[in-house]
């Protein structure tokens, strides 16, 4: 029963999350970029470069020192209304109802503009927060491949999340604190109208807890910053663990995965009491050390009230400021703690919108327009590393409408050709041209919306079959959803199932088979009928005659598309116009697949892992 639960809550999930990316944009443009984003200057401190965030809601900001202040100054007025109530009321002889009254109104206004400041406050922090989180994860989708060949995952999410969350947290009570800090000098000054003698000895043990709170600050932050290393550490582990857990049980690997992350815990438990043990070390120090201050002036206001320089009164409402003058340091030791967890936090979120994006769209960049589908790479390099280039001199050109497929040993540089036809990466020598158009002189998004990849391994979002078609075009009829599906030879499969295009796909479309996810990442990809056609192996995990069908119906829906074809098996291969050797990081023969295979002995010796005796029948019922 627990799993039939599960089940339904899993699919009413990926219902309403389908739901919402159906939603019409009007309805989504309340939900669009923040008005502001931290300052760019890496020369300024983290809050300083986060003051353009915060001037968005000023508001707020301004509401939550205005009320504060209000609040501040009543708490500073009362000590002074029960000085006149004892000195007047109890050894003189004013009554003391006025004095009562007067200080339940105080109480109750103060209790009000505490709650309306402390709102706001809240509201600010989580605002900002939001903006944020938006902005780092924006800056993630723009962010090349190339960073993410260099990053862990979990790393990344931990700064998305975790990270500003403990920049939120400072943001909440910091300014708490710091107005806090406007009540001690309040304080300072109706203590010395009182008494300047004892306002001497209350003040006595600060200088001390200066020294410490900068010692303290200078020590947790190093270990502040190892925490949330370990901690992402943590959170990246577990999710690889999860994505993995098919190959993990397969191998028997749960011992080893278990071992690994017992270590990784360890870790984080000693960096984590190490930190507290920091904070112990410091924090009874900065919130006793003031006490000592108020047992002093117990002691010295006495001798002073028995001498009669000093009224009963006037030392009690001395001693209620000096309880408001201890405040900020009962707090000073979580106040440093959390402030230098928000700047190790900030600090790590600034490393990613710092990151420079190294493909972006050129200063004079233009948009492609209609694309007739010529495609050329001109005497192109490039490489993924310092150490040498994956593809050197690599000449090649596909005509409008025609079917290339590009073949070569593993790790030969087959699939980085069409990453650099889409730009996620670029050439460090010679163009990319589509039309005649450089692709590094043309928007992005008009090239990517030309040119449609499906690749080996596709992913599928956590939603229905429906949405995943319909990814790249959510406006996309129900019509044009089930012919992009015919085409990819989905639409037989999907039928057949309970829910048909509404059934839930589960974790990365696991609920479907190889053949199965490749079928709908295809559909996808065709849904825009892009002139341009990239399949990186994209029907490995489809059956031999299905695929030929696959190809069929690309061949019968648009004579004109453009395909080029990345290709491992002997059944693909042959199903393309024209085939082209890759070896050596260049094209070193081209021709027809019966063509090389009379001439090109290079060619035959890499099909000799590659034979399928169904190959050229199939070729031929699509020809």
């Amino acid at each position: 029963m627990a799993i039939l639960n599960e089940t339904a809550a899993f699919e009413e999930r990926a219902r309403s999350a389908a739901a919402e990316r159906r939603l019409p944009l009007q309805e989504l443009a309340r939900y669009g970029p923040p008005r502001s984003l931290p300052n760019p200057d890496q020369r300024l401190g983290w809050i300083r470069r986060l003051l353009p965030v915060l001037g968005d809601y000023r508001w707020s900001l301004g509401l939550t020192i205005g009320f504060f202040s209000i609040g501040m100054a009543l708490r500073a007025v009362i000590p002074r209304v029960l000085m006149a109530g004892i000195d007047n009321g109890v050894d003189g002889d004013d009554s003391l109802v006025p004095y009562a009254v007067a200080l339940g109104v105080l109480a109750v206004v103060a209790a009000i503009a505490g709650y309306i400041s402390r709102r706001e406050m809240f509201r600010m922090a989580y605002r900002v927060e939001t903006s944020l989180r938006h902005t780092v994860f924006a800056k993630l989708l723009k962010l090349s491949p190339s960073f993410y060949d260099t990053s862990e995952t979990g790393q990344l999410v931990s700064r998305a999340n975790g990270d500003i969350r403990a920049v939120q947290m400072f943001l909440a009570f910091g300014p708490v604190m710091l107005l806090n800090l406007v009540m001690f000098a309040v304080a300072l000054v109706f203590m010395l109208q009182v008494s300047v003698a004892l306002t001497a000895v209350a003040l006595c043990p600060l200088p001390l807890v200066f020294v410490i709170a900068n010692r303290s600050r200078s020590a947790l932050l190093p270990i502040s910053w190892v925490v949330m290393a370990r901690q992402a550490e943590v959170g990246g582990l577990v999710e690889e663990n999860i994505a993995g857990v098919r190959v993990i049980r397969s191998f028997g690997a749960e011992e080893a995965e278990i071992t690994k992350m017992n270590k990784v815990a360890d870790q984080l438990r000693w960096a984590e009491v190490r930190h507290f043990d920091v904070t112990a070390q410091f924090a009874p120090l900065l919130e006793n050390l003031p006490r000592l201050g108020l047992a002093a002036v117990l002691l010295y206001g006495g001798l002073l009230a028995e001498s009669g320089d000093v009224t009963p009164g006037a030392l009690a409402a001395f001693s209620a400021y000096v309880v408001m003058l201890q405040m900020p340091f009962r707090f000073i030791g979580q106040i440093m703690q959390m402030a230098q967890r928000a700047r190790a936090a900030a600090l790590r979120v600034y490393d990613i919108l710092d990151e420079p994006i190294t493909v972006a769209d050129a200063a004079d960049a233009v948009p492609l327009g209609t694309v007739e589908g010529l495609v050329e790479f001109r005497d192109v390099s490039f490489g993924y590393g310092p150490n040498g280039n994956v593809l050197d001199g690599f000449d090649l050109t596909i005509r409008p409408g025609e079917s290339v497929a590009l073949v070569g040993e593993t790790a030969a540089g087959k699939s980085t050709v069409a990453r650099l036809l889409t730009r996620m990466y670029d050439v460090r020598s010679g163009q990319v041209c589509i039309d005649g158009h450089d692709v590094r002189a043309v928007t992005l998004e008009s090239l990517r919306s030309q040119v449609s990849v499906a690749l080996d391994e596709p992913f599928l979002f956590s939603t229905t079959i429906r949405d995943n078609i319909a990814y790249a075009d959510p406006s996309a009829s129900m019509d044009r959803l089930r012919e992009a599906a015919a085409s990819a030879q989905a639409l037989e499969f999907i039928d057949q199932l309970d829910e048909g295009f509404e059934t839930p796909v589960g974790e990365r479309g696991y609920t479907l088979s190889g053949g199965q996810r490749q079928r709908v990442a295809l559909a996808r990809a065709l849904l825009l009928q892009p002139p341009i056609l990239v399949l990186d192996d994209a029907t490995s995990a489809i059956d031999v005659r299905i695929e030929a069908r696959i190809y069929a119906a690309l061949r019968a829906t648009t004579a004109d598309r453009t395909v080029l074809i990345i290709a491992h098996r002997l059944s693909t291969i042959s199903l393309a116009d024209r085939v082209a050797l890759l070896e050596g990081g260049r094209v070193v023969a081209q021709g027809t697949h019966q063509e090389l295979l009379a001439t090109e002995p290079r060619y035959v010796r890499l099909l000799e892992h590659l034979q399928d005796p169904d190959a050229d029948d199939l070729a031929e019922s699509v020809s």
